[in-house]
């Protein structure tokens, strides 16, 4: 977004005593905002209707500690704007979290896939708050989030080999009747797209299904219903996870609850918009799986957690 009108926001203030701690302190809410120092006690930030409100809560604050504070909108006289624009440079921060996934890239396979996760969902969450306060985003913001999505996608396959490629064929639309009381497979060692659709498929679709967690797709049994594998009954389709082409496929799409929970599915399978539960379901996942020897109670295990999931998002929901 472009600096509007070339307006700064300068934020001054001074307090008193020999405390430290105020001072501190909204020095660290100042930095999380990604304010440049222009010396002590004066910040500069763009201007930012979003801004415009935090900045006004941190001086008054300073003003009941008894201090000064004062935020004015200003334009640059003998600095040009391209100066102030320069000091919200994150390109060595972005060059930090580079560093960090070419790490994790260079030592995937002797790593485990509970910390090669951790170390995705640290650079993740840091990604996040960079962009945040990346006001004036350049080629080191995409080429980050690239290295990022690139990573996520090396170890999935690192560490679940066989997820299938995308069909280019439409969704075809079935009774749930007709598949009831099924055999259902996947492949073995569960990650976020078969144990979510395991989920829907015993909850929405068949209560009674049993499930036969194979090596390869080629173990699939000829009397069982197979889906999240190459030639699957039911797989990822254009750019639908399995999860959203079960929604789809049994008329489930309309439930808000299920298609937000597909959103988050989605977003941790192969990407997309970021969901706030994603990071949290994913560490609970890599963790039941450390500590699970079978896919059964993989799923026993992760079966609270979703249905608590949709209860949550059926409340948020209009």
């Amino acid at each position: 977004m472009e600096n509007e009108k070339n307006v700064w926001f300068l934020f001054i203030m001074s307090q008193p005593g020999k405390s430290t701690t105020p001072r501190i302190r909204l020095w660290r809410l100042l930095k999380g905002l990604g304010a440049a120092v222009l010396r002590d006690g004066v910040y500069l930030l763009p201007h930012r209707e979003t801004l415009q409100e935090a900045l006004e809560e941190q001086v008054h604050g300073v003003q009941i500690l008894g201090g000064a504070a004062y935020l004015l909108a200003v334009e640059p006289v003998t600095a040009t704007d391209m100066h102030f624009r320069a000091l919200f440079d994150r390109s060595e921060e972005y060059a930090t979290l580079l560093a960090t996934i070419a790490h994790l890239r260079a030592i995937l396979a002797e790593t485990t896939e509970a910390q090669a996760r951790r170390v995705l969902q640290q650079v993740r969450r840091e990604h996040e708050a960079l962009v945040a306060i990346d006001y004036f985003p350049g080629p080191a913001q995409a080429q980050s989030a690239q290295a990022l999505a690139e990573a996520e996608a090396a170890v999935t396959r690192h560490f679940s080999p066989d997820e299938p490629r995308p069909l280019h064929t439409g969704i075809r639309h079935v009774e749930r009747t007709a598949y009831r009381g099924k055999l259902w497979a996947t492949r073995q060692r569960v990650w976020v797209d078969r144990v979510a659709s395991a989920w829907l498929i015993r909850r929405f679709i068949d209560p009674e299904a049993r499930f036969v967690w194979i090596q390869t797709p080629q173990g699939c049994p000829a009397d069982a219903i197979g889906f999240d594998f190459d030639g699957a009954a039911f797989t990822h389709t254009e750019h639908r996870v399995t999860f959203e082409v079960l929604l789809a496929s049994f008329d489930l799409a309309t439930d808000a609850a299920l298609t937000r929970l597909g959103v988050l599915v989605h977003s941790l399978d192969v990407g997309g918009v970021p969901v706030p539960e994603a990071a949290g379901f994913e560490a609970i996942l890599t963790g039941v799986r450390a500590s699970c020897a079978h896919d059964d109670q993989v799923l026993t295990a992760m079966t609270p957690v979703l249905n608590a999931l949709y209860t949550v998002f059926g409340q948020e929901t209009p």
